[in-house]
């Protein structure tokens, strides 16, 4: 896996390296399909913006791309925004990749929940009773 960082109007400093390399080397984790990690973070300079900060990332996965960007008041607040949507989107990816490969749809997902769900109702409203036949006495 490759991380690369850019910066405009910004320079990157090594805390903000090593803070962006953590955040993403978290998610990194959790597919081994990622290929390469486009980060930039940019400033704009102009005082009337509030949410002046931006981070982006693209990400090369095998078959799909993942391009996402955020706008905070801070670089580190619009890092960690970033990384959370991205997490959930590969998240999400890798899930639609296992499903795709075994057959599994959210429909039939869904409608063997409910099938199960009928037959817990269909058994709630009857009771039962159980005896023993040796003594003949109701347990």
């Amino acid at each position: 896996m490759q991380l690369t960082l850019n910066g405009r109007n910004i320079e990157i400093t090594t805390a903000i390296r090593d803070y962006v390399e953590e955040k993403i080397g978290r998610i990194v984790k959790h597919n081994n399909q990622i290929m390469n990690i486009k980060v930039t973070l940019s400033v704009t300079k102009n005082k009337s913006v509030k949410k002046n900060h931006t981070a982006e990332v693209t990400c090369f996965l095998n078959g799909s791309v993942i391009k996402i960007t955020e706008e905070a008041e801070s670089m580190y607040a619009a890092v960690d925004l970033l990384t959370d949507r991205f997490d959930r989107k590969v998240k999400e990816n890798k899930e639609r990749l296992i499903n795709h490969k075994t057959g599994k749809s959210i429909r039939t997902e869904i409608q063997k929940e409910e099938a199960l769900e009928e037959e817990e109702e269909d058994f709630e409203g009857e009771t039962s009773v159980v005896i023993d036949i040796e003594s003949e006495t109701e347990v």
